[in-house]
């Protein structure tokens, strides 16, 4: 054979090769679904909200706005959001067994298992990135406790939890929350930077639930239970106030923040009951299916008639408006990103 045609033959051989290796990859990565970690607490996870995963504690519902935009987008889904998860017992650290609460909300024999920090799922090559959290490390559940118990010896009268938190030790103690949560959230998000540099993070805020008290009754356990009337408006600024911060730390960090607040704002726990979006202290439960939740022994105790302690989350209505919500910013971020860049 020529020496000419042989190494024709050798150079195209070489081409071919070098195809083989490098050609396929763009298609493979245009195949690969986006990837999309969900991280956060019990409002991210939409506790509550039938059907949910009984299998670790965490009480993740499958009608979750994380799973109901992963559906609608096409994305592939890593959701290790968990009720009760705080930015350092949850996202940035273990969180603990102990934190765990369901549902089920009566653990199984030997308790639960510590989870792993929710940041140990992001990767180089996560796509996309949602965080709801904040209320957990603020201490919303005890502040919430000290409303029902200091509203149920005024029998509701004046502003008695609105004075505990704005004077005295309670002021100096929410004061120490938001400080260390100022700082924790600060170091989350850096972290998920740094553990996804590519990937496009919304950060999820929390919805209205006692934008307008008009509607509330004294001592109803579907609503705020023993809560004085006149304590809502306090509760309401305070909520507020965390979901300023949130956004703060979103636009610090190059995030989308996704407001919540505002578009439930008319469908707090005080509006009427086919228009509200969020459960009382101790309500029914929503969503699909006829799951049940074996009340724990402090929820016996609450003595509204409710299926279960719900404790203030969004119900199926509010999981379906933080998708809408959600989903409308995953679609804006696509829309900012030059069409030949797009991989989702």
């Amino acid at each position: 054979m020529p020496s000419l045609v042989r190494a024709s033959l050798a150079a195209a051989a070489a081409f071919a090769a070098v195809l083989s290796v490098f050609g396929p990859a763009p298609a493979a990565r245009a195949a690969r679904e986006p990837s999309y970690v969900a991280l956060g607490d019990s409002y991210s996870a939409d506790v509550f909200v039938r059907p949910w995963d009984e299998s670790d504690g965490c009480g993740r519902s499958y009608r979750s706005y994380p799973h109901q935009v992963a559906q609608d987008l096409g994305l592939h889904l890593t959701d290790v959001t968990c009720g009760a998860a705080e930015v350092r017992d949850g996202i940035l650290e273990p969180q603990p067994a102990s934190k765990l609460h369901g549902p089920p909300s009566v653990p199984p024999a030997g308790g639960w298992r510590e989870k792993r920090p929710q940041i140990d799922y992001l990767h180089d090559d996560t796509d996309y990135v949602s965080v709801g959290i904040g209320g957990n490390s603020l201490g919303f559940g005890d502040i919430v406790t000290q409303c029902l118990e200091r509203g149920a010896r005024s029998i509701g009268l004046g502003t008695p939890c609105t004075n505990y938190f704005t004077t005295g030790e309670g002021r100096e103690w929410l004061a120490g929350k938001f400080a260390q949560l100022d700082h924790d959230f600060g170091q989350m998000m850096t972290e998920i930077r740094d553990r996804a540099p590519g990937a496009k993070v919304l950060v999820v805020g929390y919805p209205a639930i006692v934008p307008t008290n008009s509607g509330c009754s004294w001592g109803v356990w579907r609503q705020l239970g023993t809560t004085a009337k006149k304590d809502m408006p306090w509760l309401d600024g305070l909520e507020r106030e965390l979901n300023e911060l949130i956004e703060r730390h979103a636009v610090e960090h190059g995030a989308t923040y996704v407001d919540i607040y505002g578009p439930s704002a008319g469908h707090g726990l005080c509006a009427p009951e086919g228009e509200r979006w969020m459960y009382g202290v101790k309500d029914d439960l929503t969503g699909d299916g006829d799951q049940t939740d074996t009340p724990s022994e402090l929820c016996d105790e609450i003595p509204g008639n409710g299926a279960a302690c719900t404790f203030v989350h969004p119900n199926a209505h509010g999981a379906d408006n933080q998708a809408r919500q959600v989903r409308a910013a995953f679609e804006q971020r696509r829309a900012l990103v030059p069409a030949a860049g797009r991989r989702f």
